[in-house]
């Protein structure tokens, strides 16, 4: 699921958008982060979908090869035993999958080789033959030939890494936070009574979640000159133009954290950013930002502008 990690790198791609569009619709802006937030549900459901759609291509499998031209004693009997997997069967009873298949329209006719390459390459993987062969199977073992069709076929395949990047243009980082999705759903689905087996939430707590990015995304705008004063201040000897936008949107974000956010540790924060800048910016900016936020953060300070409250927060 999205962790706050997740969430901040959000508010960061929706603020690197909005000061490079020029628009000045705060609200438009606050409604693309909101939908990119539901872009990784509906991923979420797309790669569900596609594992569903790969184990159900066993039975047109077994038909083409029933229907050859000599078909072999084990072509009339293909072992289609994957259609009672237990893990598909719960989610295609899921109201909350259904629900949101119908929502998000989706629908793999567009891309109809996509399920039979993947059951090819599952074909011709031991895993799978000997989960043919087993006879003791449980919601466990079933769950364990969807785990290795999802990591060992589905993401190991370039067609499906190609579909995927074409479709969501934040595959590259949202790549994480689907594989925790679909491994909290394996760890739900463990019930023979399928009512009891639920979806992964996109979030912990998507009511806080949703009201922490709002929160740090208008305080970030609504501030801009504010902190950009700040940050100037501490960079007097650098050009403008040699400090990344990335470094610069990420002190922003930082410094609406020490100041508004009453119940965020300061070193939560400079730790966040900090990550998110080794992925998100430029070789030096780790420690470039992590020098300046400290100068900042002392004056801050000093100004009494950082009031962290409750236990374990106050400094």
């Amino acid at each position: 699921m999205l962790n706050r990690r997740h969430l901040r790198v959000k508010v960061l791609q929706s603020l690197y958008a909005y000061h490079q569009s020029h628009s000045g619709d705060i609200k438009q802006h606050e409604k693309n982060l909101l939908q990119s937030i539901d872009k990784v549900y509906e991923m979420y459901i797309w790669m569900l979908s596609l594992i569903s759609e790969v184990t159900d291509y066993a039975a047109n499998d077994a038909e083409e090869r029933a229907n050859k031209h000599l078909p072999t004693g084990s072509d009339l009997n293909a072992n289609v035993k994957i259609l009672s997997n237990r893990f598909v069967l719960s989610l295609k009873e899921n109201k909350e999958y259904l629900a949101a298949l119908k929502k998000y329209k989706i629908s793999w006719d567009f891309e109809p080789e996509l399920s039979k390459t993947l059951f090819i390459n599952l074909k011709k993987a031991p895993e799978y033959a000997d989960y043919l062969k087993k006879t003791d199977d449980t919601i466990q073992t079933d769950k364990d030939i969807i785990k290795f069709i999802f990591k060992k076929i589905i993401l190991k395949s370039p067609l499906a890494e190609q579909v995927f990047e074409d479709m969501f243009i934040y595959w590259p980082v949202d790549k994480d936070v689907l594989q925790a999705l679909i491994a909290k759903t394996f760890k739900n689905f463990a019930s023979d009574n399928y009512q009891e087996n639920k979806l992964a939430e996109v979030t912990g707590n998507w009511e806080e979640d949703r009201e922490f990015i709002v929160n740090l995304f208008e305080q970030s705008i609504r501030y801009n000159n504010d902190y950009q004063e700040l940050i100037t201040q501490k960079t007097q000897n650098w050009e403008p133009d040699r400090i990344a936008m990335m470094d610069t949107l990420l002190m922003k974000m930082a410094i609406a954290e020490f100041v508004n956010f009453n119940s965020v540790p300061v070193k939560v924060t400079i730790n966040e950013y900090l990550e998110i800048s080794k992925e998100f910016s430029t070789p030096k900016s780790n420690s470039f930002i992590n020098g300046i936020l400290d100068k900042i953060l002392f004056d801050l300070k000093a100004q009494n502008k950082v009031n962290k409250s409750g236990r374990g927060l106050i400094e």
